[in-house]
């Protein structure tokens, strides 16, 4: 029975049972968020909380039954004392536990609730294959994109310090304006709240938001191609 329920919950195979499990707890992720949108709530919202929040009890404690099954190289006992400290657990749990109401009390102050909530967010990376394909990206390209990052940050900080003692005017009252500003730059976002005057400062932002361009487009060339051939793959074994 136990094995029976792990093959419906697990998300790195396909089956149509599979799926059907991904799809209802991505809509019930989904559903769950809807409240968060408002800031007033009814008796609607309070129905869809207690539905979804229902669905992910059932959902936690399947995968604990489960976790000797998840944990197939150590003991069972290890296994299900072990499962509740994992990281998807910990996720799982602190999503859950707003929905009750000695935990509104306790955390009313600040709207703990709202942002533990959010935290149902980072479900749908369980369940949907798509995301776990561009993480499995990640993990597979991550030295580059550790080096691109390298290179961003030595980029943002040779900028900002080039800008700093080039500019004479007020906009940049200290260091971390010249960062900011670099930052922004970078990303060719440029919000026009902190920007050079002077024609040298200019020039500098020119080139600035040119070489952006081209340090922001490395790691999107690395993702999208080792993305298409994680998808060309996973279409291959499917076949």
């Amino acid at each position: 029975m136990r094995e029976k329920i792990y093959n419906i919950i697990k998300t790195d195979q396909s089956s149509k049972v599979n799926d059907a499990y991904d799809w209802i707890m991505l809509f019930c992720i989904l559903i769950s968020l809807i409240p968060l949108a408002f800031r007033e709530q009814n008796s609607w919202f309070e129905w869809l909380d207690k539905v979804s929040v229902t669905v992910f009890i059932i959902d936690y404690l399947f995968r604990w039954m489960t976790a000797d099954f998840q944990m197939p190289n150590r003991p069972r006992w290890q296994a299900f004392l072990l499962y509740p400290f994992t990281g998807f657990a910990i996720i799982d749990l602190l999503s859950i536990l707003p929905s009750f109401i000695v935990i509104n009390k306790a955390f009313k102050l600040f709207r703990m609730t709202r942002l533990l909530k959010i935290l149902r967010v980072f479900r749908f990376i369980r369940y949907s294959k798509n995301v776990q394909i561009l993480l499995k990206v990640l993990r597979k390209e991550r030295h580059i994109l550790f080096a691109v990052f390298w290179i961003a940050l030595a980029y943002i900080l040779t900028t900002a310090l080039i800008m700093f003692n080039a500019e004479e005017s007020d906009m940049f009252k200290n260091f971390f304006d010249a960062l900011y500003w670099a930052t922004t730059t970078l990303t060719t976002v440029g919000y026009g709240d902190i920007c050079p005057t002077s024609n040298i400062g200019r020039v500098i932002s020119m080139f600035s938001a040119i070489f952006g361009v081209a340090v922001i487009a490395l790691p999107s060339g690395v993702i999208t191609a080792s993305y298409l051939e994680e998808l060309r793959e996973a279409k291959v074994k499917e076949k």
